[in-house]
């Protein structure tokens, strides 16, 4: 059977590429670390990782056999597999490398503090598991650029839905049964971290995998769920299929109420991706002030008064 006649080509299909790329790009964090090399890289630097790739020598390859509309999906998935990456979620501890530690240097000669092995660990983890990208909230922002921290803490919900494998360490936990101990549950930031992911894996103290089950995501696990429901009091269908906004607002509250942040008024500004409002950050703010900004947000767009019982 003859093969149809392609459609006419794409007059430029590097220009079609580039403007995938940048679409693509506008939804992940400024900053990525490339797993194989351990090198931070910003935008420009991720591009240009992309364009000296096989897969964009494939792309360029096909513009003479498939039509527009082929060649249009094939771009796209390519684009999405090549930019998926790994989220981790963790408790900092003392000697967390940060962005001016680590810029221009690779992750993989850092020697010394646990916080740079634990680095190391994860984009190993990435890596195997065939991310060329991975994102820390240690040193992929700039913390001393105030526009770029609030940007961050307004995307950080969305950074964790579109990464494709979150990495949970839990470094206090050591034997089977005992997730619920961990600090892990007790921080302000990680509940949005665990309802952000699409797809989670649980390592202990030593990076072996929590569960024993050859599950590609924890939550899947029958098992770990249960564990995971009484360790937060958040019900099955919401630690597997979350949706942010307004729904049932004095729950997610009340999610928050056992769990702390290191500055005050983090334990609302983290709650921000999960009813999906944007405020602005004023960090100096008191916690009942950044607070009260929330729940006027929140009863202005659910006109639920009851979440000022939370």
């Amino acid at each position: 059977m003859r093969r149809p006649a392609a459609g006419p080509l794409s007059p430029d299909i590097e220009a079609s590429i580039k403007k995938v790329v940048s679409d693509r790009l506008e939804k992940l964090p400024l900053r990525l670390l490339h797993t194989s090399t351990g090198v931070l890289c910003d935008r420009d630097a991720q591009i240009s990782h992309f364009e000296s790739s096989p897969q964009y020598q494939h792309l360029l390859s096909l513009a003479s056999s498939l039509d527009n509309h082929q060649l249009e999906t094939e771009i796209n998935n390519v684009i999405s597999e090549y930019f998926e990456y790994a989220t981790l979620s963790h408790r900092w501890g003392n000697g967390e490398p940060l962005l001016r530690d680590i810029e221009g240097k690779s992750i993989y000669d850092l020697r010394g503090t646990g916080g740079q092995v634990k680095l190391q660990k994860f984009c190993i983890i990435a890596l195997r598991h065939h991310f060329q990208w991975a994102w820390s909230d240690t040193c992929c922002i700039d913390k001393e650029s105030s526009a770029e921290l609030q940007e961050a803490i307004v995307s950080m919900f969305s950074w964790y839905h579109w990464s494709s494998l979150t990495v949970v360490y839990l470094s206090d936990v050591f034997d089977r049964g005992s997730l619920a101990g961990s600090v892990w549950f007790t921080r302000g930031w990680t509940l949005q971290e665990l309802l952000a992911s699409s797809a989670i894996l649980f390592y202990t103290y030593d990076w072996s995998l929590y569960s024993k089950s050859d599950a590609v995501d924890h939550t899947s696990d029958p098992a770990l769920l249960d564990e995971l429901r009484n360790a937060t009091g958040i019900a099955k269908q919401h630690l597997t299929n979350f949706y942010p906004g307004m729904d049932d607002a004095r729950s997610r509250l009340c999610w928050a109420s056992r769990r702390r942040t290191t500055r005050p008024e983090d334990i609302a500004y983290s709650l921000f991706g999960i009813f999906q409002v944007h405020l602005p950050i004023f960090y100096g703010e008191s916690t009942q002030n950044a607070l009260g900004r929330l729940l006027a947000e929140i009863i202005s767009r659910s006109g639920d008064v009851s979440v000022l019982d939370w």
